[in-house]
């Protein structure tokens, strides 16, 4: 498992750049990424304040071990070249770029980090909130294993995606699963981070709690949040439980055994478990040794 893949981004926290007090407070916020926002959160007269705001603020650090990353504004608006050049000479660990509609605009974006003088380890992640990037899925999530590919994360947009579509927001989320689904197929298929959208309604801590338990379950690796109080639910629920953990070791120590060599079922605890079991336990305890040094 690659370190980007294994390293925990359960809880990521959009921060508007134009609020400094806010972004001075996230140094203290548990999340494990930060997403400092110069698109959605910043009204188009303070785009360029923002700008400075946010490059300021990765400048000075102190987030710890947070993975700081700065969504910029789209390549085709008037701010979206001079935000790239800025978040370039800044240095955060990802540049995310939004409306991400195909494998275009996926080089489009490499090339822009390129032209800016990007440094080898800087990520690009990508917003997928529109019908065409969905029905382009393949093509772009192919761009992943493209030679010197930057791409390692997606964040679904599901507002856009959901006002896109014309659909209903509803609680279980129905009128977006295909949507999520082939994102996360594609995902998966092509070796890509995937990150479900936001919650809207911060008071409604039962209908966030079912969503982050909906989007785990089909396979999200984290989730994108909008307030502070969403990060210690989205945390645990994010994070596998120590008897799980726990059982995770003991059938990778099983299938590591020099008598079982070769075998592809084996019995632990008590419990039939096949190959394709150990390699979900080494995912499993990749994911919890990884939390557990974030949070250390």
């Amino acid at each position: 498992m690659s370190l980007i893949n294994a390293r925990p981004r359960r809880s990521v926290l959009y921060m508007p750049g134009s609020n400094a007090r806010a972004m001075e407070k996230a140094r203290e916020i548990p999340a494990d990424a930060l997403i400092l926002d110069l698109e959605d959160a910043v009204a188009p007269d303070a785009k360029e304040e923002a700008r400075a705001q946010v490059m300021s603020a990765v400048a000075q650090g102190g987030y710890g071990k947070r993975e700081i990353v700065i969504r910029v504004n789209g390549l085709d608006t008037p701010w979206g070249i001079d935000d790239i050049k800025a978040a370039v000479a800044a240095g955060p660990d990802a540049i995310l770029v939004p409306k991400v509609n195909s494998a275009g605009d996926v080089a489009r974006a490499e090339a822009a980090l390129t032209a800016a003088g990007a440094k080898g380890g800087l990520q690009l992640w990508c917003m997928i909130e529109t019908p065409l990037a969905i029905l382009n899925i393949q093509s772009i999530a192919a761009k992943a294993q493209e030679a010197g590919s930057r791409m390692s994360v997606w964040v679904m947009g599901t507002n856009d995606i959901a006002k896109e579509l014309r659909a209903a927001h509803t609680p279980d989320r129905v009128p977006m699963l295909a949507s999520l689904g082939l994102s996360i197929i594609a995902a998966r298929a092509y070796g890509i981070v995937a990150l479900d959208g936001v919650h809207n309604d911060i008071k409604d801590e039962q209908g966030f709690v079912a969503i982050c338990e909906q989007g785990r379950d089909m396979g999200f690796d984290g989730k994108t949040l909008i307030h502070p109080s969403q990060v210690a639910p989205c945390n645990r629920i994010f994070s596998p439980d120590p008897e799980t953990v726990a059982f995770a070791r003991k059938t990778i120590e099983a299938f590591e055994l020099p008598e079982n060599k070769g075998k592809g079922v084996l019995k632990v605890d008590g419990r039939m478990v096949e190959i394709l079991h150990a390699e979900i336990a080494r995912r499993t305890v990749a994911i919890a040794d990884a939390i557990a040094e974030l949070e250390a």
